[in-house]
């Protein structure tokens, strides 16, 4: 799911070309982000749109070959006039008077052409790893010309840069192209969007391309030459299609800024994202200063402590933690300010216990939408969802950021917050309070069915963690494992890494588990089912699925069961809860069925009924282990953690029924209802105390 989408996207025509674009934002001033090679579309620009959007108008195109453009085979086409051309017409359609110019690679014969053309459409420049003739190119790539065209056998490296692989052989030579592009460790997933964008052209495209005519070097230091506004270029000094002497070069031509970045390679727009928006919102502050604010400043001797805490929003089990630690870190430290950043369906359980949210959370972007958006029947691929989310979590961590800039705070904690854990370690500079992690998990753990490249993919994920963790032992002033270590998985992170618990021992502290309520004993549990509505006489199945959405599926099954159910169990009464995101009438009505929306107070029903049908998810799941309550529980398909981490530590408590969906029938579900209801369970105690141990913890950090 995009982050950000368009506030208005058309087309327009150039010398008889179809041109897509794209509007978003509506903030001055107007960057206009350009295209680059056409063997990729303006979607490389995802990791930018969402947070300059926020504060500028940003206007994008697809330049023809990709995208929503048109698929010309003219190398005319592909010309600095005609895109410069096209870029204007994409100005004029916009309403765009001046503009930012942002380009990477080749689109910087684009945007320098453009801006020695037309220099009163152009407020300022930023090149990223430019590919201009200023430089020779570097000694691995001098043969091409010579080579382009011929035949040759099993080409190796820069040979595959030839006419006749690329018609044979297109998407190897875009596998090896898009690893030159990014050397950097664990660019995985930066990888693979380019090589799909690849291949949504063709090499028919990229001949006509190559056909073009491109500037000699003596054209591009006229064009330099009468640039006079704020120049910034910005190069990877580990940049294998530009080299670092091209930026260079650029800079002192055009009397610009340079700004190297050690150890980046050619896209750092979607390796280093922080940096770049951060460089750009600068470079837009030179030619539009922000607007004057009037802020205080309190003595530190004097000022409040104040907390932020971050929830995650994927279900509802970590608001529920969390509120029952920040009510024990209050009485820690009864001044303590505390605020939420977080979003639906968090901020209504939120809502509900009074707590103060942030402003700032209006502007997340959902990541419970995506989750939903990602998932099928009863089936979330939650390693691969996540991925996905890549540009989601980026906007979400510029939130972050932005709110932490403005307001001081003396700890941040994160819940599974994974955008401001992954992104405070790729850019450690800008941690400025203390910070706490906490997670009821470690480590991503492949799906057998997702064979080689998943156990790949996934240790590579755990890989980059590690050394995270290893580079910046003390960005995380604590890390907390809700949990204790007999809970962690016995696998390995992958080949060659360490084991889960191992790792997890000597780099986590351990509160216990935090239910958040105290277990109900037997006489509190008759009172509180007497409070909502029980009758002696009624044996109650209480069925839910958590705050993500993901699980109408699984509801419909069991509402399918009910009538099978209830003939087996006459006194049975079935309470389906939807929860947040799920619309009750979507549902199907069965005669005798309650069927609600979101309830407050959940755990209240789940203590006092004789079974409950639920999902994977941790926090329900122990809920119900600590209450003693019989279960059902149904992991979504392929989610390593409800699959995985889940059921290992359920297994160790000796708690709930599991069954795969694939055999959740109607049939075979009544039977397990009428098998499991109001029969007596003796799981493992959970032990109480958890979220004033986690608390204790924080206010060390206070």
């Amino acid at each position: 799911m995009p982050a950000r989408l368009p506030d208005h996207e058309a087309h327009v025509e150039h010398d008889g070309v179809k041109i897509g674009y794209r509007i978003y934002g509506n903030g001055a001033p107007t960057f206009l982000l350009l295209p680059t090679w056409t063997i990729v579309h303006t979607r490389f620009w995802k990791m930018q749109v969402p947070y300059l959007a926020r504060h500028h108008r940003v206007v994008t195109f697809d330049a023809p070959g990709n995208g929503e453009s048109e698929r010309s085979t003219d190398p005319s086409h592909y010309e600095p006039e005609f895109l410069a051309g096209a870029a204007l017409d994409v100005l004029d359609t916009t309403g765009t008077e001046r503009a930012i110019l942002v380009s990477l690679s080749k689109g910087s014969v684009t945007s320098l052409y453009l801006a020695a053309a037309h220099p009163e459409r152009v407020l300022a420049q930023a090149f990223i790893g430019p590919t201009l003739p200023l430089t020779p190119p570097p000694p691995e790539r001098a043969d091409i010309p010579r080579t382009f065209h011929l035949e040759l056998d099993d080409p190796q490296g820069w040979h595959k840069y030839n006419a006749h692989h690329w018609r044979h052989h297109y998407d190897d030579f875009a596998e090896f192209f898009f690893g030159q592009c990014f050397p950097e460790p664990h660019s995985t997933k930066q990888r693979e969007d380019a090589v799909g964008w690849a291949m949504e052209t063709t090499p028919e495209v990229l001949l006509a391309d190559a056909a073009a005519d491109f500037p000699r070097r003596t054209t591009v230091q006229q064009w330099c030459a009468t640039v006079d506004h704020p120049v910034l270029v910005v190069q990877g000094t580990d940049d294998r299609i530009s080299p670092l002497s091209r930026g260079e070069a650029l800079a002192a031509a055009t009397g610009g800024d340079l700004v190297k970045l050690e150890n980046a390679g050619h896209i750092p727009p979607a390796r280093d994202p922080v940096k770049i928006n951060h460089l750009l919102r600068e470079l837009a502050a030179t030619v539009q200063p922000p607007a004057r604010v009037e802020t205080t400043w309190t003595r530190g001797r004097t000022r409040q402590r104040r907390v932020l805490m971050i929830s995650s929003p994927i279900g509802l089990g970590h608001a529920g933690r969390d509120l029952a630690t920040m009510a024990a870190l209050r009485r820690h430290h009864p001044d303590a300010e505390i605020e939420w950043l977080a979003q639906s369906p968090v901020t209504r359980m939120l809502a509900d216990a009074g707590e103060t949210v942030h402003p700032a959370s209006a502007e997340l972007v959902s990541e419970s939408g995506h989750i939903e958006s990602e998932s099928g029947e009863h089936d979330l691929h939650c390693f691969q969802a996540w991925r996905r989310m890549d540009e989601i979590l980026l906007a979400n961590f510029h939130v972050f950021h932005d709110l932490v800039t403005s307001r001081d705070y003396d700890l941040v904690v994160a819940d599974e917050a994974w955008d401001v854990d992954y992104f405070l370690h790729e850019n450690p500079e800008l941690k400025r309070f203390a910070y706490a992690w906490t997670t009821d998990f470690v480590g991503w753990l492949p799906m057998p069915e997702g064979g080689a490249r998943e156990a790949m993919l996934t240790a590579d994920y755990n890989a980059e963690m590690i050394g995270h963790i290893e580079r910046r032992p003390r960005l995380r002033d604590l890390a907390m494992f809700v949990g204790n270590p007999d809970d962690i998985v016995p696998d390995r992170f992958g080949p060659d890494l360490p084991l889960i618990r191992d790792w997890t021992e000597a780099h986590y502290r351990f509160p216990g588990y935090v239910t958040g309520f105290d277990p109900a004993a037997p006489a509190e549990r008759e009172r509180l089912r007497a409070d909502l509505g029980y009758r002696p006489d009624e044996l109650v199945c209480v069925v839910t699925v958590g705050g993500s959405g993901v699980g109408g599926h699984l509801l419909r099954r069991v509402m399918d069961a009910f009538p099978a159910a209830r003939r087996k169990v006459p006194s049975l009464r079935m309470i389906v809860v939807a929860g947040p995101r799920i619309d009750p009438g979507s549902l199907p009505a069965r005669e005798g069925l309650e069927v609600h929306g979101y309830v407050s107070g959940l755990w209240r029903h789940l203590a006092a009924c004789d079974l409950a049908v639920v999902q994977g998810g941790l926090t329900t799941c122990m809920e119900l282990v600590a209450n003693r309550t019989p279960f059902i529980y149904v992991p979504l398909r392929r989610h390593f953690e409800q699959q995985f981490h889940v059921h290992h530590r359920l297994g160790r408590y000796g708690g709930g029924v599991r069954v795969d969906f694939a055999d959740a029938d109607p049939d075979h579900l009544a039977a397990l209802i009428a098998g499991t209801i109001g029969r007596p369970t003796a799981p493992r105690p959970v032990e109480a105390g958890g979220a004033e141990r986690a608390a204790a913890m924080l206010a060390e950090l206070l």
